[in-house]
């Protein structure tokens, strides 16, 4: 096929439904198509609207269960459960290893609507989901994708994903995780630190350099498919959190952890892709699940200053509350349009994995939607909360989680600040980045 210019002109996956309400809350305006850039989509139409129903049907059970654990502020224990029930833990897996078969686009309009429902029950997916089953469908063996993905489709595994480090956040390069080879296993060794799922997870993916100095090349990061019930892995759940309550977050230790060979993803040296590759899709997770947050604070407004009267009027009439409104829904447009575009590339990446140019635009238009979005959502949970008045200081109102659990996403996945370096260096050239 022709090379694709700078700016992607394709049609797009994805198409703004109009019929969209706020107030009967049905799938968000972000809409498939029936059509995609490159080849079919794997799902079909019935199969796509069954995935949307299920996922539906998930939120409206879920809703009332997460806002008790929210107010008790506990760990929401029914998230799996409920997604074994209706199906969600294996949205991008292949029918294969019997999962749905999603593609980027399709799962992202999932996770649009799951955002809905709270960051903490999005991140749950995302780790499970983007980063934790995503790296073994796309770099794990053949071998290794029998062992593990059919387990993570029916909840029997649940995933995570070990990158980040007490003193190796931003900078993955500078993790002190090692491992060694004895005999038919590695033995790895080191922390993880402010893990999604990880105190949850039956399997983790970790990354970690080779213990050895060899004389010659730097090192280069491998990754892992680990294994948590096991001897020498211990985690720590951390619940000191400014939000998220409900969901799971951890860290953990490996002292002198064992891996089969055959848990290698990839081949040594590839860790370091491997990583970087997952968090694009993780980007768009979390960029998914913020809209959804937008959509959620703009429908919690628009029905709360309808209801709610001062100075002899429904709030709604105030010029600066229609001010706020006003501002939350162009965050909702333009945080879809990104969305869209970017999982239209993410799409065609996938279709095309040979393909360097779609990889590249998909990585940079991860990393753009992602600081967007999260931004955007951070602003309108905040201007939720305005709208609110002294009830959106309190937890037992929509708003005021938003705002709290909401904040972490201009953090994990990539911060603020290292995304708009990448997002610079795009625009000025590879050679002007700033981190070299």
């Amino acid at each position: 096929m022709a090379e694709p210019s700078r700016f992607v002109n394709a049609e797009p996956l994805l198409s703004f439904d109009r019929s969209f309400s706020y107030n009967n809350m049905p799938f968000a305006g972000f809409a498939l198509a029936v059509h995609s850039v490159a080849e079919p989509a794997i799902m079909n139409a019935n199969q796509a609207a069954q995935l949307y129903a299920d996922v539906e049907a998930f939120c409206q059970e879920i809703r009332p269960i997460e806002e008790l654990c929210y107010v008790e502020h506990r760990f929401n224990d029914q998230v799996i459960p409920l997604a074994k029930r209706y199906g969600l833990l294996g949205m991008i897996v292949p029918e294969s290893f019997g999962g749905r078969g999603a593609n980027a686009a399709e799962y992202l309009r999932a996770l649009v609507r799951i955002g809905r429902e709270g960051t903490g029950v999005r991140t749950f997916f995302s780790g499970h989901v983007s980063i934790g089953t995503y790296p073994i469908l796309k770099w794990g063996s053949p071998e290794l994708q029998a062992r593990y993905l059919p387990a993570a489709v029916t909840g029997e595994k649940i995933f995570a994903f070990g990158l980040t480090e007490p003193e190796a956040g931003s900078n993955p390069l500078e993790m002190t995780t090692t491992y060694r080879r004895v005999g038919d296993r590695f033995v790895l060794n080191g922390v993880k630190y402010l893990i999604s799922n990880g105190g949850i997870a039956d399997a983790v993916v970790v990354f970690a350099y080779p213990e050895e100095v060899p004389s010659g090349p730097p090192r280069r990061i491998s990754a892992f498919v680990v294994d948590t019930h096991q001897k020498g892995f211990v985690a720590e759940n951390l619940v000191a959190k400014m939000g998220m309550p409900t969901s799971n977050t951890a860290m953990f230790a490996l002292e002198n952890a064992e891996v089969p060979l055959g848990n290698l993803l990839g081949e040594e040296g590839d860790g370091f892709r491997i990583a970087m590759g997952t968090l694009v899709s993780g980007r768009l997770s979390v960029a998914a699940g913020c809209l959804g947050v937008i959509e959620d604070c703009l429908a919690e407004v628009i029905q709360y200053s309808k209801e709610r009267q001062q100075h002899g009027k429904a709030i709604a009439r105030h010029q600066l509350v229609q001010e706020h409104i006003a501002a939350i829904e162009m965050h909702r447009v333009a945080s879809e349009a990104l969305l869209e575009r970017a999982a239209q590339v993410k799409t065609q990446a996938d279709a095309e994995p040979t393909h360097r140019e779609w990889q590249r635009q998909a990585d940079l238009l991860a990393a753009q939607a992602k600081f967007f979005i999260t931004n955007a959502a951070w602003d309108s949970a905040d201007r939720a909360v305005q709208v609110f008045g002294g009830r959106g200081w309190s937890t037992l109102y929509r708003p005021g989680r938003h705002l709290m659990d909401v904040r972490v996403c201009r953090i994990y996945e990539g911060t603020d600040e290292i995304l708009k370096l990448k997002i610079a260096a795009a625009v000025l050239g590879k050679e002007y980045e700033a981190f070299k």
